[in-house]
């Protein structure tokens, strides 16, 4: 189960247990999905259309890419920044399940609603997403930074990026695109625990002897349900993060095409607009769909007994 569930209370699941079933279901996870967030982060970051008819473009299309990555820079560019992706798992995992299933508890025990409700679960998702990132958010950037340098590598190791980025860049390099994370990390995560939550009892009141039966592949289900709206609903916000997570780090970007530089959010997500169009905005849109129902629905179901 997901977050504090009142008529659970027999359940013998401590605050430990719920931490380390967040980082393991992370943890396992990014190694199943690294490959199509390699391809997702180059396909963000390219500003070339990601078409066949642009001659300019690198890459325009999944298999393409995939093909196109592993010709050029070997199989294990699959898995470039795998070390601070999987930190970044374990940590963000453990932390969001655990001040969730607090934050639904403390609503319970303030006898404000439901616990189980749309609304709380909304709510103490997103929060929990907020207080996820902000533990995080350096890994992320140092995560961004590997699976976007092609050949040769400009950091050749998770010291030498940490050294190099703060010697050259100051220490807010790490908190780059820290504001667009939150704006989008709010909802997305509120979407994705409430919007579980609804489609798992839709699931239980359309099957009801199945919904008794099959938990794993009903909580498999409904995460990759959940994974899929939840990204497309604030997808923009995600490709306007990694635009920013990059910036200062052109040198290494100039043999994948056009780069940009962005003063902030607002003029990243200007700048978008007006040389990509509103489609801009949804760039890699595809394999983070793939990526969002693999991950979220191995969460749960991971996860979720």
């Amino acid at each position: 189960m997901v977050g504090y569930d009142p008529k659970a209370d027999d359940r013998d699941i401590s605050n430990v247990e719920v931490a380390v079933a967040g980082s393991v279901s992370g943890l396992v996870t990014r190694v199943l999905i690294s490959p199509l967030d390699v391809i997702k982060i180059r396909f963000q970051l390219q500003i070339e259309r990601l078409s066949r008819s642009d001659p300019n473009a690198k890459y325009h299309g999944i298999l393409q890419a995939g093909r196109q990555i592993l010709q050029e820079e070997g199989p294990t560019a699959f898995w470039k920044g795998h070390i601070p992706a999987q930190l970044l798992s374990i940590g963000y995992g453990a932390v969001q399940f655990l001040s969730f299933e607090a934050l639904t508890e403390l609503v319970h025990r303030a006898s404000v609603r439901d616990a189980r409700d749309f609304s709380v679960h909304f709510l103490c998702g997103g929060l929990s997403a907020c207080v996820a990132t902000l533990a995080v958010h350096p890994v992320d950037v140092l995560r961004t930074r590997f699976a976007a340098q092609g050949e040769p590598r400009v950091y050749k190791t998770l010291r030498d990026a940490v050294v190099t980025m703060y010697r050259t860049e100051g220490p807010l390099v790490f908190y780059k695109g820290l504001n667009p994370t939150l704006i989008a990390i709010f909802p997305y995560a509120g979407f994705q625990f409430s919007i579980y939550s609804s489609l798992k009892r839709a699931y239980e009141w359309a099957l009801p002897a199945e919904g008794k039966k099959n938990g794993n592949f009903k909580n498999l289900l409904c995460g990759s349900g959940a994974g899929v709206i939840s990204k497309t609903l604030t997808y923009p916000l995600d490709l306007f993060k990694k635009r920013l997570q990059v910036g200062g780090f052109e040198q290494a970007r100039a043999s994948f095409g056009q780069v940009r530089s962005y003063k902030g959010l607002l003029d990243c997500a200007g700048q978008v607009l007006r040389e990509e169009g509103a489609q801009g905005c949804f760039k890699g849109l595809s394999p983070s769909l793939l990526k969002a129902a693999l991950s979220t629905g191995l969460v749960f179901f991971w996860c979720c007994p």
